[in-house]
């Protein structure tokens, strides 16, 4: 699932969810994540679904590691990974 906020002067707010984690746009935090305990993946400097897919993972959560997230892999393999 895919949720894209439109925002005033500004980039939208993205984040496409799956399974087991989401990969989310550089205006969600990535610290609150961790201390949720859930599998999330940041990325930044985004504006669609395409780019989230293509964009570099700038962080993750420990858990995100776990199932194989690495900061500098595609947005679309951390994607795959969080599917499951």
């Amino acid at each position: 699932m895919g949720v894209k906020v439109e925002l005033p002067n500004s980039p939208p707010l993205l984040i496409l969810v799956a399974d087991r984690g989401f990969v989310m746009c550089g205006y969600l935090n990535v610290q609150a994540a961790e201390h949720l305990g859930v599998a999330a993946v940041m990325v930044s400097g985004v504006r669609d679904f395409e780019d989230i897919l293509k964009a570099e993972v700038r962080a993750c959560t420990s858990r995100a590691r776990e199932m194989g997230i690495k900061e500098g892999m595609r947005g679309r393999e951390a994607l795959e990974l969080l599917m499951g």
